[in-house]
């Protein structure tokens, strides 16, 4: 039998022994499961997803659930990165404790699940310390954070010092809609870069001038359709929905990811 290691809040411990973990967790493709962990010699490598998860919040801290799963059951295994890129292996429990024992780094590795776990394979649940693991990514401590919109943590503890220390290029408010709007003429249809870049301003905007911009839908390169897609995707403008459906048979392959994406997004 494999054994694993679940990472939950204290507040579902009680239910977790008496009904096992449901199946609420998402993974590649959509499957609803349950993520967890090989349980290895090194105690900072087993529960090294403690600290990140903690970040998200927890009742009364995080404890461990010890999982015990039959060898020959498939589970998905890979880094964090192959969940989003769809390029997790499918493989029986226990080479998946092979596969990740025997990586010279680990960190950021996962197992999924891809059901719930049922209350007899609950081996045991238990208090941990709450400061062993990571946070953010592997290897984070002592590299520069990032502060763009994407990376920082609205609310976060020391999040408005740090972007007083290190503003980032894109802070700040979008130009308006006239000098946006003349970057596009002064770009169109030589400079793709200087397009995307417009764009990426736009889709700061709830609203925006779709008239003007709609002719970027049959631009030459594919990386502007591409923009003008995440750019638009969440106006209330009328008439994004018909550029959408326009974009969504676009001969190459990116625009047409985009606007699935984008979509379901929405």
């Amino acid at each position: 039998m494999a054994m694993f290691v679940h990472m939950t809040s204290a507040a579902n411990a009680s239910r977790i022994r008496r009904s096992g973990i449901r199946a609420v967790s998402h993974g590649q493709g959509g499957a609803r499961g349950v993520y967890c962990f090989p349980v290895l010699p090194s105690y900072a490598l087993t529960h090294q997803w403690l600290r990140e998860l903690a970040r998200f919040g927890s009742r009364g801290g995080l404890v461990a659930v010890h999982v015990r799963l039959d060898d020959t059951e498939d589970v998905l295994v890979g880094r964090y990165a192959d969940r989003v890129r769809d390029a997790q292996a499918t493989v029986p429990a226990a080479q998946a404790v092979r596969r990740i024992a025997t990586l010279d780094d680990p960190r950021g590795w996962e197992v999924f699940v891809p059901r719930a776990i049922r209350p007899r394979e609950v081996h045991r649940v238990r208090a941990v310390p709450q400061v062993a693991g990571w946070r953010y990514v592997p290897g984070a401590h002592g590299a520069r954070p990032c502060t763009c919109v994407g990376c920082r943590v609205r609310g976060g503890y020391g999040a408005r010092r740090l972007r007083e220390r290190l503003p980032h290029p894109l802070d700040g408010p979008p130009p308006p809609v006239r000098v946006l709007l003349a970057r596009v003429a002064a770009a169109d249809p030589g400079d793709p870069a200087a397009l995307r870049d417009a764009l990426y301003w736009f889709g700061t905007r709830r609203r925006g001038p779709l008239a003007q911009l709609s002719r970027l839908a049959a631009h030459s390169a594919p990386e502007v359709r591409e923009g003008l897609v995440w750019a638009v995707y969440r106006w209330s403008t009328p008439g994004v929905a018909e550029l959408l459906d326009g974009l969504a048979d676009d001969p190459h392959p990116s625009v047409r990811e985009a606007v699935e994406e984008a979509r379901a997004l929405q």
